[in-house]
């Protein structure tokens, strides 16, 4: 684990990472909360690092203390449930994989992370933000999950912050970071900058799941300028890249309702419910995307076609799904 003043979450994360693990080591990046003494009082093995405006440079120093045959990483506000850590730990003992990919659930979102890598496989993490190793050798996946629980809002301009005082000491991003950039920008309310960045990054190479994702962004990104036709271009270019995904099918549905396409509007909101993303394919999964938000919208068609049962029938499938959402 990397940490810096998460005294609010430690002890938790602590408490799981010690379910699972032979050695539970901390690196501390400059704490002024008692991080680095929680930790010590758990008994983890504690090291301070300096840090650099890199998470990989500090996840990668983190890693090169480990002395057991593989390795695991957590963030502070991480949680592992019992289940899980039983299938965690009987994954290790069998052995046998260089990289075991992990579900990693962030509220409605879930997405497969490279959670257990093979010491010595030389394994190194990249990205000064949104670290990651490339998986390779063996990999498999398991069905186990981490939960990432926050109790306190982020910096919303951190990683930002982070990539721009690198590009202005001469970083030349490659394309994931060039990706992540670009997300970035729009995330923080510069669509103008975002929008330049990822068209740059489709012009090059880069994961197909990325490319998918940029052109959603793009959509938003030529939207909120009033540009609906290139929006609309950039919406349906991403079905070039991976099949289509539910929430692109959702927001090509509403565009065709806002146009008051009805037919169209139902046959993508249908195609939403019965898309099979798969996680393990890379890129996020929103579950809400696959029934309470095209139910939703099925509910709307059948309301603006005057169809009063249909949707009574589809508001009761989407506040289902909604209950089914909240109880986990």
């Amino acid at each position: 684990m990397i940490v810096k003043d998460e005294a609010a979450t430690l002890r938790r994360a602590l408490e799981c990472a010690f379910s699972v693990a032979d050695e539970v080591i901390v690196v501390d990046t400059g704490s002024k909360d008692g991080s680095a003494d929680i930790a010590r009082s758990m008994g983890a093995k504690v090291y301070s690092y300096e840090w650099q405006n890199d998470f990989s440079a500090a996840r990668n120093y983190s890693f090169s203390l480990a002395s057991c045959e593989y390795a695991m990483w957590l963030d502070a506000d991480d949680v592992i449930c019992e289940k899980d850590a039983g299938e965690i730990r009987a994954l290790a003992e069998r052995g046998g994989f260089d990289v075991a990919m992990l579900r990693y659930i962030s509220g409605p979102l879930l997405y497969y992370r490279e959670r257990i890598v093979r010491c010595g496989a030389g394994f190194v993490w990249q990205g000064v933000v949104h670290e990651a190793i490339v998986p390779r050798g063996k990999i498999i996946y398991s069905a186990a999950a981490v939960l990432h629980k926050k109790v306190k809002p982020a910096d919303p301009m951190r990683n930002l912050n982070i990539y721009q005082y690198h590009i202005a000491r001469g970083l030349c991003l490659d394309e994931r970071q060039k990706f992540y950039y670009g997300r970035e920008l729009y995330y923080n309310n510069m669509p103008l900058q975002a929008a330049a960045v990822l068209s740059d990054f489709m012009r090059g190479g880069g994961w197909n799941i990325n490319k998918a994702e940029a052109c959603r962004i793009l959509y938003f990104c030529h939207k909120l300028a009033g540009e609906r036709a290139v929006a609309l271009d950039w919406l349906v270019r991403s079905f070039l890249y991976v099949t289509p995904r539910a929430r692109d099918c959702c927001l090509l549905a509403d565009e065709f309702f806002a146009s008051r396409n009805y037919e169209c509007a139902r046959f993508w909101y249908l195609q939403a419910m019965n898309s099979r993303e798969r996680a393990e394919e890379g890129g996020f999964v929103d579950r809400a995307f696959f029934t309470r938000v095209p139910a939703k919208g099925m509910a709307a068609v059948c309301g603006a076609l005057g169809d009063v049962e249909g949707r009574d029938r589809w508001l009761r499938a989407a506040n289902g799904a909604d209950r089914a959402d909240k109880s986990g």
